[in-house]
């Protein structure tokens, strides 16, 4: 198979384009693949380590914003020049199926494929779609959504239900013993996570928090973000609390923790339901559409998790939280269950099926 798949911004996009590639090589060992990305972003560097041709293309999302409107109307003359660069590496290459995995760097690629007659894929991993996913539904063939509540925004007779691809890859990963942070092998551990570079406003919020959980029957494992663990790391905190700045393989972890308190974007949560940690989610609302607070909305609708907004966060309702769940082990097999009966296990088999059955 030959296939262009685009995807860009964040590793939300990227990791499940890498999954789905993933999942093809596996399938079809002599597949031909070209990744076309931004310019600017970090899909630039995190691609071609893995091998994969890349092409970028300049292109800039929109800002929204009154200070920003000449700019962003310079950006909008940078989409036809960008469809004709894509256009060029389509008839070049002839690739069997286009694939769009989220981002404004996809607009281009797949209006490009679409008028080129070439078949087309989009999936869509957040609970609110985006906006180019919502924009290019009338140009491909088929989409993928990740949550069962998002097929509603998309033209129903063709989109299915596929799950997010970075379940399949967190069940294949090594597992990570908590001893290796220092955790006693029997304790009850809570692993605490806000993205590899972390968050100001949480670090901050956490700090009395961790000072508070001396006593406590648990131990956390702290990822402060690389940016924020030199300082935070001068606070004395009590022994039962494990400092680090960043984790390689955060999924190998997760398969030797009992509780997960962490952000809500799509890949996360897709990994915390094939590995049933019992979650709670702190959404960052910094983010498009609120996504994030619809996602962890999703888990606690469907009572396989719990969710603390960040305006409410303090030190007294995530104990509390944290032990409603570790100390209760009803609670613990019902998120679980939950967890189990929302997750889509096979999802990079799922959405390459289907891409078969469009080409």
């Amino acid at each position: 198979m030959k296939v262009v798949i685009t995807a860009g911004g964040t590793g939300g996009h990227i990791y499940p384009a890498l999954a789905i590639l993933d999942k093809i090589k596996e399938k079809e060992p002599d597949s031909e693949f070209i990744y076309i990305g931004t310019h600017n972003r970090m899909e630039k560097d995190i691609v071609p380590e893995h091998g994969i041709r890349y092409e970028a293309i300049k292109i800039y999302g929109f800002n929204k914003s009154l200070k920003r409107l000449k700019e962003d109307l310079e950006d909008i003359y940078l989409i036809p020049a960008a469809i004709i660069k894509v256009k060029k590496i389509l008839k070049e290459f002839k690739p069997d199926v286009v694939i769009g995995v989220g981002g404004y760097v996809t607009y281009p690629v797949i209006k490009a494929a679409h008028s080129l007659g070439i078949k087309t894929f989009i999936h869509e991993q957040n609970s609110i779609p985006g906006k180019s996913n919502l924009a290019l539904q009338k140009y491909v063939n088929l989409v993928g959504v990740s949550f069962p509540d998002s097929k509603k925004y998309f033209t129903k007779t063709k989109t299915i239900v596929t799950g997010n691809p970075c379940a399949t890859n967190a069940l294949n990963v090594k597992k990570i013993s908590k001893t290796d942070f220092g955790v006693k092998k029997d304790s009850k551990t809570v692993l605490i996570v806000n993205g590899s570079l972390g968050s100001g406003a949480i670090n901050t919020k956490m700090v009395p928090f961790l000072k508070s959980i001396k006593n406590e029957a648990y131990e956390v494992i702290y990822v402060t973000g690389k940016n924020y663990y030199e300082d935070y790391s001068k606070n004395k905190f009590p022994e039962n609390v494990h400092l680090v700045p960043f984790v390689d393989n955060l999924s190998g972890l997760m398969k030797d923790i009992d509780c997960i308190v962490t952000r809500s974007g799509a890949s996360t949560v897709s990994e915390i339901e094939a590995l049933q940690v019992p979650p709670i989610f702190i959404p960052s609302p910094y983010v498009a559409n609120n996504h994030q607070y619809y996602n962890a909305l999703s888990i606690l609708n469907s009572k396989a998790g719990l969710m603390i907004e960040e305006k409410d966060l303090n030190e007294t309702i995530l104990n509390d939280f944290i032990k409603s769940i570790i100390e209760d082990e009803k609670t613990t097999k019902l998120f679980k269950k939950n967890l189990l009966d929302l997750a889509h296990l096979d999802s990079a088999d799922i959405i390459y099926d289907e891409i078969k059955k469009i080409i």
